[in-house]
């Protein structure tokens, strides 16, 4: 949500060819983690542990305990800022964003008290259908120029906006970094053997990768617009929550700041839920046993890492800038586990008649070099933008 706001506001469609990249990646990087699982039983740091290095899982599990520990941050406070703005319009003196983080984290964790994987399962996907759905609303009220959407799709770098904190290489690094990312492909494999999927369910993870690349892509895409039809439009970039209110307003009326408000809530839930669950089930993962969330342990660190989510309204910090830089940093970690999972499913003494084919190896040689590429456009972009 932020990666793609920020880039329409910035940048208008100019980026849109990032996004169809990294879904058609993210595509097939799902499908291949997912088919590692089904053929050997084995989740990804496991595996890497197993057959690659100790050191190899434990890199990983501690750079994304990183990563989404400043994504729990920047979420939290993009959304409470944004909320309290919105609270402003109906309230005196509105509701303090402190109030409104500590709200949602509460509920979240409730959530988690007294639900299972499947209940884990039905919020993320209510939570993710209504922010689709908001952002398409959004999308059809303030499409911009089908012309801008086309040209969109011809990959170019725009000229830095004078007005942002962050450039567009940390901009385009947080995209890839949000969508191709290691965590989704981490705890794919995690789902996939919850699910208990065998060779014989191949085809159906296939479908299932198909349509979330696909939803990934026209959400990001509407988002995006959203933001391109009207921020970009009144020639503002994005440098806080409340920009998306504000500005959104005089352009597009309370009716479309109302749906743009719902979507960010649900689009901040259903990264909370996944966020905070993250460490204990990469912890599992690695350790290699099967996931229980209801241990004392580990209810105790999902309740660290949900409180990670008041930092922001606390301390008073950017939350846009803090999420972009998170995001960014994923893009450096995504060559380490594109890597990891060349080595896994190339060995035949690993994958048997499921090896990887000659073909297969070509493209993965090719999204190696796309996340090398994208790290380095993510270390300019660090370099950039905090020094």
């Amino acid at each position: 949500m932020t990666a793609m706001a920020k880039a329409g506001a910035n940048y208008g469609m100019a980026l849109l060819w990032t996004i169809l990249l990294s879904c058609l990646v993210t595509y097939y990087l799902i499908r291949l983690f997912g088919k590692y699982t089904i053929v050997t039983g084995e989740t990804a740091l496991a595996a890497f542990r197993k057959h690659i290095h100790p050191a190899f899982g434990m890199f990983l599990l501690v750079a994304l305990t990183v990563n989404v520990s400043g994504g729990i941050m920047g979420v939290m406070g993009i959304v409470a800022d944004v909320l309290h703005h919105w609270s402003l319009t109906w309230i005196s003196g509105g509701i303090s964003p402190l109030v409104w983080a500590s709200g949602s984290i509460a509920l979240i964790y409730g959530i988690f008290l007294v639900g299972t994987t499947s209940t884990f399962e039905k919020a993320l996907a209510m939570m993710v259908a209504f922010m689709g759905l908001c952002f398409f609303i959004n999308f059809v009220l303030m499409m911009p120029p089908v012309a801008d959407i086309l040209n969109g799709l011809i990959p170019s770098l725009p000229e830095a906006n004078a007005d942002s904190v962050a450039g567009p290489y940390l901009i385009i690094a947080g995209m890839v970094g949000t969508t191709v990312s290691s965590m989704i492909f981490i705890v794919r494999t995690t789902l996939v053997k919850e699910q208990g999927w065998g060779i014989q369910d191949m085809k159906i993870q296939n479908r299932d990768a198909a349509v979330s690349a696909t939803m990934m892509f026209l959400i990001s895409a509407s988002i995006m617009a959203a933001a391109a039809g009207t921020l970009y439009l009144a020639g503002q970039s994005l440098n806080d929550a409340k920009d998306m209110i504000t500005l959104l307003e005089p352009v597009a009326g309370k009716f479309a700041v109302g749906i743009f408000v719902v979507g960010i809530a649900a689009a901040g839930l259903s990264s909370q839920f996944p966020n905070t669950l993250l460490l204990p089930w990469m912890i599992c993962d690695y350790s290699g046993i099967k996931p229980d969330m209801k241990r004392t342990d580990f209810r105790i660190v999902v309740l660290v890492m949900s409180v990670l989510g008041l930092v922001v309204p606390i301390f008073h910090a950017r939350p846009i800038f803090v999420m972009v830089a998170s995001q960014a940093f994923a893009a450096l970690v995504l060559p380490v586990t594109v890597g990891g999972i060349f080595y896994l499913t190339s060995n035949r003494k690993i994958m048997g008649e499921h090896v990887n084919s000659a073909t297969a190896n070509v493209i993965l040689f090719l999204i190696f070099l796309f996340s090398l590429f994208m790290g380095g456009i993510g270390l300019r972009g660090f370099i950039q933008d905090f020094l």
